[in-house]
């Protein structure tokens, strides 16, 4: 692990921001989803690297160990500090991987800084292309619905995270898909935000609109979302995508909760290890195999 600068944002004040990297191979950066750190990704990391993949993550600023200033929350922002990642890590051809909100940073870092660094996208139970309900989004998720949220959190937020966590895995008096073990860990990770970036961010993933940006991206795309997804409905984001995306390949998993990198982790190992590296070539001979 290690600290990297970014000075994104308009303050221009340096934020330190953790990244952890293990193993070999094609660059893949994982991207969080809120209120949660680089450490969501343990069951990613523990396996993906057996197939040549280099996996890096980061913790968002004000999340994690990574600073926690008083602003910078907005998507701007957030996309700098992934371009700041990209920069100092040297990276070439990296593949984007953004979970919930991380998903927002996948495609306001392609819309803003381009795809000449990356070579592909993956949206996991993402927030886009916008969640808010609105006179031209009326599908969307209320605005009284985040600000209850918000109100929540303030008031009490290792109490508002630990009701939270159980519909992000789908757990209900009838069906216990994670153990009360990951609930705590959950909140561990969570616990460790500042509360203004966990309150910051409510208003973040809320309200950017990504419509206009998703129609940009320009590098081969993989949707990823649970059929039962109560903490970002999938009627309202990778459906959407998907439309806006004929081109994307889309897998919806049937009954599957938000937090799927838990529940189905399996499942979403073998569909990332495919699409990151499908394109590439083994030979084979007498003394090795060979990778290029």
């Amino acid at each position: 692990m290690k600290f990297i600068e970014s000075t994104a944002g308009t303050a221009g004040e340096p934020v330190k921001l953790l990244v952890h990297e293990v193993g070999e191979g094609r660059p893949v950066i994982f991207i969080s989803g809120w209120p949660l750190s680089h450490e969501m990704w343990e069951y990613q990391f523990n396996v993906l690297p057996k197939h040549g993949i280099r996996c890096i993550g980061y913790d968002r600023r004000g999340f994690g160990r990574s600073d926690k200033p008083w602003s910078g929350y907005d998507y701007d922002t957030l996309a700098g500090d992934l371009n700041a990642v990209i920069e100092n890590l040297n990276l070439q051809n990296v593949i984007l991987v953004g979970f919930s909100m991380g998903g927002g940073e996948v495609v306001r870092y392609l819309s803003k800084y381009g795809s000449a660094k990356v070579s592909k996208a993956v949206l996991i139970s993402s927030v886009v292309p916008y969640m808010l309900k609105t006179e031209d989004n009326p599908d969307g998720v209320p605005q009284d619905l985040f600000d209850g949220f918000v109100k929540d959190v303030e008031e009490d937020r290792p109490h508002f995270l630990a009701g939270f966590a159980k519909d992000f895995y789908g757990n209900s008096l009838l069906n216990n898909a994670v153990s009360d073990e990951i609930l705590t860990w959950h909140s561990i990770l969570a616990l460790q935000a500042s509360g203004r970036a966990t309150t910051q961010c409510i208003r973040s993933f809320s309200a950017t609109d990504f419509r206009n940006e998703v129609s940009l991206l320009d590098v081969p795309v993989l949707i990823i979302h649970g059929e039962s997804d109560k903490t970002v409905p999938i009627q309202v984001s990778s459906d959407r995508t998907a439309d806006m995306l004929p081109g994307a390949e889309y897998i919806i998993y049937e009954g599957a909760p938000h937090g799927l990198f838990v529940t189905h982790k399996e499942r979403l190992n073998e569909n990332l290890i495919q699409f990151i590296n499908e394109d590439v070539v083994t030979i084979s001979n007498p003394y090795t195999d060979i990778v290029t």
